[in-house]
């Protein structure tokens, strides 16, 4: 029989923190070439039950063996979450994207801190074999005790959202061609003129210079009672909230009800103001952008400016319908 020990370094993760510490197990390699594997702290090593020829080091963490039919990697490590000795199985699924890189299924990962630690340098090794370049690892909120470890082996915050965060890593040794985390906000401006020619006007709760100003809906895109008729025009700034940019679609809208819900938290007060009324406020005089804005949709409302219309279109590149927004005077 032949032995051999090795240091397998464990993991001790609490919330965003985590500290390494080593133990030693101690390897042996039976006749039959199976793994035995025991603690310093135990007396009775244990029969781990993998070929050992499929067994490569893979650093720190221990040893891990390939799965061919899964198209993924097990991983041998010691299970910290476990008061007793002995050892857990990690396996990492993947798929490979069209870009040549990795998307790991995040519902899968390794419940403990250290098969997971093992299985990501396990991956890395063989991606970077393959000639795969990114590699996108979602962590689940629940499994948030990963995110240091993933860091560690060289990940990169990339974006997130309630519920996970989005980790990414280059592999290539050129600059790295992921696309960047979202650098904008997007908003959207209701036109809403019904057919008496009146405008669903609104004042706004905000300390800004336009609070005591009649103006047209915006916000943050939520679902609204109306019929899309066109886009009529979007503004863009930059370095805004966050010092992300922002984008502002002006959109013309047809009311499908009269009735006007007053969210109290946002609103002052709504109404139907008459066109003349509307455009006539001093604020729209003194304003060019927003003066602009409301003579674009004028013009789009009396048919002297056609505006961005939706037109369902498919593309060869994907074979999706989606809708195309342009001027159809421009033919």
């Amino acid at each position: 029989m032949l032995s051999m020990t090795a240091t397998i370094n464990a993991w001790q993760c609490s919330g965003f923190h985590c500290k390494q510490y080593a133990r030693m197990p101690e390897i042996s390699l039976t006749s039959r070439g199976f793994l035995k594997v025991g603690t310093l702290d135990s007396k009775t090593p244990t029969t781990a039950g993998l070929n050992s020829s499929a067994l490569p080091y893979v650093g720190d963490y221990g040893y891990a063996s390939r799965n061919m039919n899964r198209g993924g990697i097990h991983v041998v490590s010691p299970d910290i979450s476990s008061p007793s000795p002995g050892f857990a199985v990690g396996f990492l699924e993947a798929f490979d994207d069209e870009y040549d890189g990795v998307i790991i299924d995040p519902n899968k990962l390794p419940s403990s801190a250290n098969a997971f630690a093992s299985a990501l340098r396990a991956a890395l090794s063989k991606w970077k074999l393959k000639g795969r370049k990114g590699i996108w690892l979602k962590i689940l909120s629940e499994q948030v005790d990963l995110v240091p470890i993933a860091i560690k082996e060289g990940f990169q915050y990339h974006h997130a959202e309630p519920g996970y965060v989005m980790l990414t890593y280059w592999i290539p040794d050129y600059p790295c061609m992921l696309p960047t985390s979202p650098s904008h906000q997007i908003g959207v401006g209701g036109f809403v003129i019904n057919d008496k020619k009146e405008v669903l006007a609104v004042k706004e709760k905000c300390p800004c210079s336009c609070s005591n100003v009649w103006k047209m809906p915006t916000g943050y895109i939520n679902k609204v009672d109306t019929s899309f008729l066109k886009m009529v025009a979007f503004r863009h700034a930059h370095m805004l909230a966050f010092d992300k940019s922002d984008i502002l679609f002006v959109c013309m809208l047809r009311p499908l009800s009269y009735e006007i819900a007053i969210d109290e938290k946002e609103i002052q007060a709504a109404m139907w103001m008459p066109l003349d009324e509307f455009v006539g406020q001093p604020f729209y005089e003194e304003d060019h952008m927003s003066r602009k804005v409301i003579e674009a949709c004028v013009a789009a409302y009396e048919d002297r400016y056609s505006g961005f219309t939706a037109h369902q279109l498919t593309s060869k590149l994907d074979g999706q319908s989606s809708l195309l927004y342009y001027d159809c005077s421009s033919g």
